[in-house]
């Protein structure tokens, strides 16, 4: 068969990467827009590998009981696909059955990279006491959106799974403020436009123009620079300093909701007078839960590799005598730790707390092992990629650390991403 061939598919599963699994003659068929148990009318798109084809869902001919009109009208299955804007790609599917599928590929991905099979469950974005709870649909959640200016000045998302821009008239995942700035926009040079909304509800819009050919960036005033504004970031009674262009929790309430697992995974364990590490650690937001949790002489050092970052922890970090926060890459970092600490810190390391909240693509072998030289009596992992956690969870274990709770929690509603909590403990206590 070829490339633009149709074919009628019969949908068995969801696969990593917000795709659904279907067999063509024996070989497996991986479209989006779909859910298991659907047949659907697909044209290929990619014939080129033996073991797997791809292709795109055109009509669904016999609809899963959990299939609901899709939250943002131009994603839906009947728009062309190359029409349909990306970013919510599970907006089709009920959202209880949403998270169904998002349990299913975080414990498919335990089992077969991490070799584990916990019991899990998954948990609505929240905040404490219900303030502000999650939408009954899962829409008006982004704070911070990003959109693309092409070549003939038109502004949008990309087409889902390509670098097209498309014009749309909704952003339903955005809050009602990011949503309105963002249908104001008009023209502008090709690039970027981020729209972000800190806590005090106001939107900022955040141009970031690509560079001509191969000419060196401008000279930039950073006092000038609007993504270098300091905007505040509130988790329940604590305010954080950050940068309006820098990185914060996307959810309007994951920050919250993600600081609660922290905490509960961690009540009773934060020994003040132990070594603590919160590793990609950027303007110090879980070492503070750490520092909440063992009091005001908690000692804990985060590592970020953006000094502006690093700088703003630094701060936000002030109130705990023993709390420091230093610029340098987390690999390096702990590598460099592992080789100079004294046998005073070791100890101190050993019946510590090492947090990690490594970028999607997972911590990797190196920052594991180098973890487990320090040999902390705890570990707690927030992820956001379920292949990447397991793989470093494959990689604990096999040091001498063992899975001792997970919790999933579905900050990303209506895209297939998941955020999940992971706690680890020493083997040997």
């Amino acid at each position: 068969m070829e490339s633009g061939d149709q074919i009628d598919l019969d949908v068995t599963d969801v696969a990593h990467g917000g795709v659904f699994v279907g067999r063509h003659e024996g070989r497996v068929v991986f479209v989006p827009d779909a859910i298991p148990g659907e047949r659907v009318r697909v044209r290929l798109t990619d014939v080129g590998k033996s073991s797997f084809w791809r292709g795109d869902v055109l009509e669904v001919t016999d609809a899963s009981p959990h299939r609901r009109p899709h939250v943002w009208r131009q994603a839906d299955v009947d728009v062309a696909p190359e029409q349909r804007p990306g970013g919510a790609d599970f907006g089709h599917i009920d959202l209880a059955e949403q998270r169904v599928l998002k349990l299913k590929v975080l414990g498919d991905a335990l089992d077969r990279f991490g070799g584990v099979q916990p019991s899990l469950a998954i948990q609505p974005a929240h905040a404490p006491g219900g303030a502000a709870a999650e939408t009954e649909d899962g829409t008006g959640w982004r704070t911070r959106v990003s959109l693309h200016v092409d070549a003939d000045g038109r502004v949008g998302p990309y087409a889902a799974r390509s670098h097209r821009v498309i014009p749309v008239d909704r952003l339903p995942l955005a809050t009602a403020e990011v949503e309105r700035a963002a249908l104001a926009l008009q023209g502008g040079r090709p690039g970027r436009i981020d729209l972000v909304q800190p806590a005090d509800g106001r939107v900022r819009v955040l141009a970031r123009p690509e560079r001509e050919g191969k000419a060196r960036p401008p000279k930039v005033d950073h006092r000038k620079d609007p993504a270098r504004e300091i905007v505040i970031e509130r988790v329940g009674d604590r305010a954080f300093r950050v940068d309006a262009g820098g990185f914060w929790q996307v959810h309007r309430l994951a920050a919250h909701s993600l600081t609660s697992l922290v905490a509960d995974a961690l009540t009773g364990s934060v020994d003040p007078e132990a070594s603590h590490l919160d590793l990609y650690g950027g303007v110090g937001l879980f070492a503070a839960t750490l520092g909440d949790l063992g009091g005001a002489s908690t000692r804990v050092t985060s590592v970020e590799s953006d000094p502006r970052a690093t700088e703003h922890a630094g701060e936000n970090l002030a109130e705990w005598v023993g709390a420091r926060a230093e610029t340098g890459r987390v690999d390096r970092w702990i590598s460099a730790l592992a080789g100079s600490a004294s046998a005073a810190e070791r100890e101190r390391l050993a019946r510590g707390v090492v947090l990690l909240d490594p970028p999607r693509a997972g911590a990797g072998r190196a920052v594991v092992e180098g973890i487990v030289a320090l040999s902390p009596r705890t570990v707690v992992y927030v992820a956001c990629d379920p292949v990447a956690l397991a793989r470093d969870i494959g990689t604990f274990r096999a040091s001498g650390y063992d899975l001792t709770r997970i919790d999933a929690v579905d900050v990303f509603p209506n895209s297939h991403h998941v955020e999940a909590v992971a706690t680890l403990g020493r083997v040997d206590g």
